[in-house]
């Protein structure tokens, strides 16, 4: 399980510190995939980026099982089984297809193995498994192999910082039917997704919502959402993240 505890981060801005997030806790068990939503600005990605290791925390402790890693780096928490999907993924010119996806496995795998890999995101592994990962390759096709990587990683904790970004509608959704997999081979592995989309927020087990760099409702989807679209008003702030067609903006 990934436990955050009373998280605060802190930026210069102008010579001067900008609070974006302040004092948030929140649990991601084991065998749940969690979605975070929320107004833009409201500190999703650099929720990721902190869990990811990317930056850290000025207060507050992150647990991986128990064990406190909040001075950990991103190579350490990808040791202990920390993956991060980049809302704009990485390019790596001489690296093929295969060779990432072989890195992300940590092991030799085959070429069969990998070709099942790319065709769960749907992509033709004929033609993408000696492609360059370079700018040869499209926003949606690298966010698809990114994805793949992540498959072939099987890592314990896997965040996904909006995964919807830059993608086609076919690619979108192929990407829910791929998170719908995950769900249900999950077990002891748990996902954490930042998102605005509807139709990702109807996937999850959990909702949580951030707002000012606080959270404003958490608990399950059934709980949550009904306060998202309009019918309820446990949490009217959340409203003002809405828009006309009833999803949360970025």
């Amino acid at each position: 399980m990934l436990e955050l505890k009373n998280i605060t981060f802190r930026v210069q801005d102008e010579g001067e510190e900008k609070g974006i997030i302040y004092d948030l806790s929140m649990k991601l068990p084991d065998g749940k995939l969690i979605v975070i939503t929320g107004p833009n600005g409201g500190g999703k990605s650099t929720l990721a980026r902190l869990i990811a290791g990317i930056e850290k925390p000025a207060a507050g402790q992150i647990l991986l099982d128990g064990e406190d890693i909040t001075e950990w780096g991103v190579t350490e928490r990808a040791r202990a089984g920390i993956a991060f999907a980049f809302q704009q993924p990485v390019r790596f010119k001489g690296l093929q297809v295969i060779d990432l996806l072989r890195l992300a496995s940590g092991k030799q795998i085959s070429i069969r193995e990998a070709c099942d890999y790319l065709a769960r995101v749907g992509l033709c592994a004929r033609d993408y498994i000696d492609r360059e990962v370079n700018a040869s390759l499209s926003g949606g096709e690298l966010k698809r192999i990114e994805i793949a990587t992540v498959l072939a990683r099987k890592a314990k904790v896997t965040v996904f910082d909006e995964p919807e970004a830059g993608i086609d509608l076919w690619s979108f959704q192929n990407l829910i039917e791929v998170f719908r997999e995950m769900r249900e081979d999950m077990k002891e592995r748990s996902i954490l997704i930042i998102s605005h989309q509807e139709r990702i927020l109807n996937i999850a087990d959990e909702l949580v919502v951030i707002r000012d760099g606080r959270v404003v409702s958490a608990g399950e989807r059934s709980e949550v959402m009904p306060s998202l679209i309009g019918t309820a008003s446990a949490v009217p702030d959340c409203r003002k993240a809405m828009g006309e067609k009833g999803e949360v903006q970025a």
